[in-house]
């Protein structure tokens, strides 16, 4: 199980582990964004940076600003200190890393706002 914390804005923030080509762990924060129903999205240059193998194929998917087409990645990452190796969806529009709510399938989420408790695990 990994604690997270909540931004100011009330959003729910992990710390994972994406995993480069080369072996490299690289630790950055994610956002659980409960409207996106997929694994993992990262901006296309963070993705290339790690040197995740690109899919021909690109995702045409509803997002808040409306649909958008996304290049698919095969990513690695580490989160609760197993290493998964899932879909991972690029644009060039991303603020942030965004963990979906697939995650919840097999990760149970304790978001208790009054105690200040964020967990997934």
């Amino acid at each position: 199980m990994i604690s997270g914390e909540f931004s100011d804005r009330g959003e729910l923030i992990f710390e994972i582990g994406l995993i480069a080509a080369d072996g490299d762990v690289i630790p950055v924060k994610a956002l659980l964004d409960t409207g996106f129903t997929g694994w993992l999205a990262i901006d296309n240059q963070d993705a290339e940076s790690l040197g995740w193998l690109l899919d021909s194929d690109q995702r045409d998917m509803q997002t808040a600003r409306g649909e958008a087409r996304f290049n698919l990645y095969e990513g690695t990452m580490l989160l609760d200190g197993q290493e998964f190796t899932i879909e991972v969806l690029g644009s060039n529009e991303l603020e942030n890393i965004l963990l979906g709510v697939r995650w919840l399938q097999t990760k149970r989420l304790v978001a208790d706002f009054p105690a200040g408790v964020l967990t997934l695990g």
